[in-house]
This record gives C-alpha cells, sequence and structure tokens, in this order.
C-alpha cells in the first residue's frame, strides 16, 4: 500500500530522483521553458509551484529554502525579484504542459513544460499566435495613423511647392516675352536705320 506517497519512482533511486529534479528546476526557472517527457513534466510542476509560492512569501527562510533545491543562487534571486509581479494575481496554475507527440528512437511521450506569466490586470498571456495577431492589427492601425498624420503634413507642403512652381512659371513666360519684345524693337530700328539706295541721275545730253 503506497499511501502518502505522492512522488513518481522513474525508476531511478531517491538521490537520483532528487538530484535530476533539483538540476531540471534550475533550468526551468533559467530558461522558462524545459522540453522533457511527459511523466517527468507532470512531476516537475509540483516541484516548480512550490517554489513558487515560497517565492511570493519572499521572506529569509523561504529564501533559504529555495537555496536548498536551486542550484544557482542568481535563479533564486531572479525568481524571488520577480514572483509577485509575474505570478502575485494567481494561486495556482503557474506552468503549463504542451504534449509533443513521440520522440524519435525509443517513441517516449514529450512535452513541454513553460512558466505562465500573469498580467498585472489579472489575465494570462495569449498564445504566441493571438499575440502576433493582435501585434500586426495595432501595427497596421498605427502605420495607418502615421500615414493620415503624414499627408495632413505633406499638403501645406505640397501646395507651397505648386504655387512656387507656377510663379516661376509665369515669371520665366514674363521673361520670355520680354525677350521678344526688345528683339523686335531692335529689328525695327535696324530696318529704319537702314540708308536709302541713291540713284545715279542721268545726264542729258
Amino acid at each position: 500500500m503506497r499511501h502518502r506517497k505522492a512522488s513518481l519512482k522513474l525508476n531511478r533511486t531517491t538521490s537520483h530522483r532528487n538530484a535530476m529534479f533539483r538540476n531540471m528546476v534550475t533550468s526551468l526557472f533559467k530558461h522558462e521553458r524545459i522540453r522533457t517527457t511527459g511523466a517527468k513534466a507532470k512531476e516537475l510542476r509540483r516541484w516548480a509551484d512550490h517554489l513558487i509560492t515560497l517565492a511570493k512569501r519572499g521572506d529569509l527562510h523561504a529564501r533559504r529554502q529555495a537555496l536548498a533545491i536551486v542550484r544557482e543562487k542568481q535563479v533564486v534571486h531572479k525568481l524571488f525579484e520577480e514572483a509577485n509581479e509575474k505570478f502575485g494575481h494567481s494561486a495556482g496554475g503557474y506552468t503549463r504542459i504542451v504534449k509533443l507527440g513521440r520522440r524519435t528512437g525509443d517513441a517516449a511521450p514529450m512535452s513541454l513544460i513553460e512558466l505562465v506569466v500573469v498580467e498585472s490586470g489579472g489575465k494570462k498571456k495569449t498564445k504566441k499566435k493571438a499575440t502576433k495577431h493582435g501585434a500586426a492589427k495595432s501595427k497596421t492601425a498605427a502605420a495607418k495613423k502615421t500615414a493620415a498624420d503624414t499627408k495632413d503634413v505633406k499638403k501645406p507642403a505640397e501646395k507651397k511647392k505648386v504655387k512656387t512652381e507656377s510663379k516661376q512659371k509665369s515669371e520665366t513666360k514674363k521673361k520670355a516675352a520680354a525677350k521678344k519684345k526688345t528683339v523686335k524693337k531692335a529689328v525695327k530700328k535696324k530696318i529704319v536705320k537702314k540708308k536709302p539706295v541713291k540713284t545715279k541721275a542721268k545726264k542729258v545730253r
């Protein structure tokens, strides 16, 4: 009868099993996700939830209890600093297990265990696809706003450009007309200034 024996043996000795889960919990809090077998992931969830409750408590005794489990001091300090921000609004469900299928070789069922971060409003973060879709929508909305702003900004500048171009054209036309007038006047003066041809009178005998 296995009364009050909650943990799994996993075909390992006690020392081997404890060392393995201590390493796995350390890497889980360090990288925030781990790929492992399904049975190990389910057992690892218990260890992770226990450490997160200690981190939410946050006193010196809880920190020393966590340091007795986790291998690295930096990981414990990071966990205790960010625990209330990430997990303070929920009383459980700190991890998520996603099944990945069978492993090639021995066909063991593989799973991905990751930390579920809770936002300040009390809502869990959605999956990556939803966040990408929302980000794309926000990007398109922002792009539309910027385009509208640039149009509003560009309109007076474009009008100024058109005005300057029309002024330049009118000035060039006026200059050309003035040149033509001066040329015509000069031609008329030359015609007037031409000396009359003297015809020799025939002598009458």
